[in-house]
C-alpha cells in the first residue's frame, strides 16, 4: 500500500514538472517567438499562410487573386492571404510559422503635400478610365484613387494601395502653367479647371470646364485636374511715338507748338489716303472677367497672349485700316478727327466683346500730322479763324448797337406802362373807395334797422316778463290764502287753528305750573310765582317748598 501511494505521488510529481515545463515552455515561446512589436507610426501586415506541414489540419482555401482573405466573426482567417485590416502600435502574438508579419510605416502626409493613392485590387476599369471613386480601404475598383488626401498621418495597407505625396506641381506646356496639388489661387485670380478625366459623379467631361474657382486653398489631384490661375480686372496696354527729349527732359516743340517725333516708325504708323505718313498714340483699358476666363484660356492660352496675340495687333490692324481710309486734313481737323476716334475705338470694342474680352476704353490720344502738311493746313484755320474773329466782332458791334436801340426802347415801353399803371391804380382805387363809402352807408342803414327791431324785441320781452311775474304772485298768494282755508277746514274752527299755530311757536323746553288763588289770597300766592318766573334752573337750584294747598 505505500508502495503504491509513492507510486502515484511520483507520477503526480512527473505531471507536475512537465505541466510547469509546457507551460513555461509556451509562455517562452509566446513572448520570444510570435510576440512582435510594433512602434508608433508604423501598422501591422499580416499574411495568413497556413498549416506549415502538408500532413497537418488546418485551412488549405487560397483568397481570389487581388483580393484579401475572408476572416470570421471572430476575426479569424477562413482563408488563406492577406488580412485587410492592419494592427497598430503595441503588442502582438502572432505565430511566424502560420503568420507572416510585416511592419509597414505610416504614410505622411507633412503640410504643403498632398497624398494620392493608388488602388492595386479590386476590378479592372475601362480602357479610357483611370479614377476610381472611393476612400482608402472601400475602393471597388483598380486606379488612381480620385480622392487627394491632405496633410496627416496615414495607415495604409501597402498589399491594396501604392501611397505617394506630392507638394504644389507646376507644368509648362507651351505659354500655359498648369497647377495641382496644393493650388493657392490668391485674390484677384480665379483657377480655370481642366479635368484630365470625366467625372459621373458630378457629370462632368474631360477638358476645360466653365465654372471657375473662386479665390482659395485647394487640393488638386494632379492625374484628374489642372487649375489655370488667371487674373481678373482691367489691365492698360499703349502704343505711344517716341518723342525727342532736350537735356533736361523736356520735350522738344516745333514751330507750331508740336511734340517732335523721335523716332518716324514708332507708335502706330499708317499712311493716309493722300500719301502722307501718320503716327498715332492710342491707349486701350482692357480686362477678363470670372466668366471669361474658362473661355480666354480655351483661345489663347493665358492672359499674355490675349494682349500679344489679340489686344495690340487688333488696336495696330484697326487704326491702320481705317486711318488710311481719311486724308491727313480730315485726321486733323476736329469733327471729322472725333469722328475718326469714335469709330476706332467701337470697332476696337466690337472685335474684343466677340472673342470673349472686355474693353472699359480704348482711346486715340494723339496723332501726329508731318509739319509740311500741318502748318499750311494750321495757317489757313488760323486765317479763317481771324476771318471768323472779324467778322463775329463786326456782328458783335452791330448786336451792341441794336442792343442800345432795343434797351432804349425798352425805357420808353416803361415809361409808358408807368404812366398806364398809375392811371389804372389811381382809377381802381376812386372806384374802391367810392365802393367803401356806399357800402359803409347800407352798413349803418342796416345797424339801424337791426337796432329797432332789438328795441321793439326788448319791449316784448319786459311786457311778457311783467304779466308772468304779476301772473305768479298772484298765484303765490291765492296758493298761500288756500293753504290758511285748507288749515281751518281741517281744524274746523277758526280759533283752534289759532291755538295749534300758537302751541307750534312756543319754544320746547317751556314750563307750565299751575297755581291757584283764593279769594283774598292774591299777594300771599305772589311768592310762589315769582319763584316760577326765576326759570327753571334756578328753581333747581333752591330747595323745593309746595305751596299749594289741598
Amino acid at each position: 500500500m505505500a508502495f503504491e501511494i509513492r507510486k502515484y505521488s511520483s507520477i503526480y510529481k512527473i505531471v507536475a514538472v512537465f505541466g510547469v515545463l509546457l507551460v513555461t515552455g509556451w509562455t517562452l515561446f509566446e513572448w520570444t517567438i510570435n510576440r512582435i512589436y510594433v512602434e508608433q507610426g508604423y501598422s501591422l501586415l499580416l499574411r495568413y499562410k497556413g498549416k506549415p506541414l502538408p500532413f497537418l489540419p488546418g485551412i488549405s482555401k487560397a483568397a481570389q487573386p487581388g483580393q484579401f482573405a475572408e476572416v470570421n466573426a471572430n476575426g479569424y482567417p477562413v482563408e488563406l492571404g492577406v488580412i485587410e485590416e492592419m494592427r497598430g502600435p503595441g503588442r502582438h502574438f502572432y505565430c511566424p510559422i502560420w503568420w507572416e508579419r510585416i511592419i509597414v510605416e505610416d504614410q505622411l502626409v507633412e503640410p504643403g503635400h498632398v497624398g494620392i493613392a493608388t488602388s492595386k485590387m479590386g476590378k479592372s476599369l475601362g480602357q479610357s478610365e483611370y479614377l476610381v471613386d472611393g476612400d482608402l480601404g472601400s475602393t471597388e475598383y483598380k486606379g488612381i484613387v480620385r480622392k487627394v488626401f491632405g496633410p496627416g498621418r496615414y495607415r495604409v495597407n501597402t498589399y491594396a494601395y501604392e501611397f505617394t505625396q506630392v507638394e504644389l506641381v507646376k507644368l509648362t506646356s507651351g505659354s500655359q502653367i498648369k497647377h495641382s496639388g496644393w493650388v493657392d489661387i490668391p485674390t484677384g485670380y480665379v483657377g480655370v479647371v481642366t479635368n484630365l478625366a470625366g467625372n459621373p459623379a458630378k457629370k462632368t467631361k474631360p477638358g476645360i470646364q466653365e465654372e471657375v474657382m473662386p479665390p482659395g486653398l485647394y487640393p488638386i489631384n494632379p492625374k484628374e485636374q489642372q487649375i489655370d490661375i488667371v487674373e481678373i480686372g482691367y489691365r492698360e496696354v499703349s502704343i505711344i511715338a517716341n518723342l525727342q527729349l532736350d537735356q533736361e527732359g523736356n520735350l522738344v516743340l516745333d514751330e507750331s507748338g508740336e511734340p517732335v517725333l523721335a523716332d518716324d516708325e514708332s507708335g502706330i504708323t499708317f499712311p493716309s489716303n493722300d500719301a502722307y505718313q501718320i503716327n498715332m498714340d492710342f491707349t486701350a483699358i482692357w480686362g477678363i472677367m470670372p466668366d471669361q476666363a474658362s473661355g480666354v484660356i480655351r483661345k489663347f492660352g493665358n492672359v499674355d497672349a490675349v494682349e500679344n496675340k489679340v489686344v495690340v495687333p487688333q488696336i495696330e490692324s484697326i487704326c491702320r485700316n481705317r486711318g488710311s481710309t481719311l486724308g491727313a486734313v480730315e485726321l486733323l481737323e476736329g469733327v471729322s478727327r472725333q469722328k475718326f476716334q469714335d469709330d476706332t475705338s467701337t470697332a476696337f470694342q466690337t472685335v474684343l466683346s466677340d472673342k470673349g474680352i472686355t474693353l472699359l476704353e480704348g482711346v486715340v490720344r494723339h496723332i501726329y500730322i508731318p509739319q509740311d502738311i500741318r502748318l499750311p493746313i494750321q495757317n489757313a484755320y488760323i486765317a479763317d479763324e481771324k476771318k471768323l474773329a472779324l467778322e463775329q466782332k463786326q456782328i458783335t458791334t452791330r448786336t451792341e448797337a441794336e442792343l442800345e436801340e432795343a434797351r432804349a426802347k425798352v425805357d420808353l415801353e416803361t415809361e409808358i406802362v408807368r404812366v398806364d399803371t398809375e392811371k389804372k391804380v389811381a382809377k381802381l382805387l376812386a372806384e374802391g373807395e367810392k365802393t367803401a363809402e356806399e357800402t359803409n352807408a347800407e352798413t349803418i342803414q342796416l345797424a339801424a334797422a337791426i337796432d329797432k327791431e332789438t328795441a321793439e324785441l326788448d319791449a316784448q320781452a319786459k311786457v311778457i316778463i311783467g304779466e308772468a311775474e304779476s301772473n305768479a304772485k298772484k298765484m303765490l298768494e291765492e296758493a298761500k290764502a288756500d293753504k290758511f282755508r285748507l288749515a281751518v277746514e281741517a281744524f274746523g274752527a277758526g280759533d283752534a287753528y289759532n291755538q295749534w299755530v300758537f302751541a307750534n311757536g312756543l319754544p320746547e323746553d317751556i314750563q307750565l305750573d299751575l297755581l291757584y288763588a283764593g279769594e283774598g289770597t292774591f299777594w300771599t300766592d305772589l311768592k310762589g310765582f315769582s319763584e316760577t318766573l326765576l326759570g327753571r334752573e334756578a328753581q333747581q337750584s333752591m330747595p323745593k317748598k309746595s305751596n299749594s294747598r289741598p
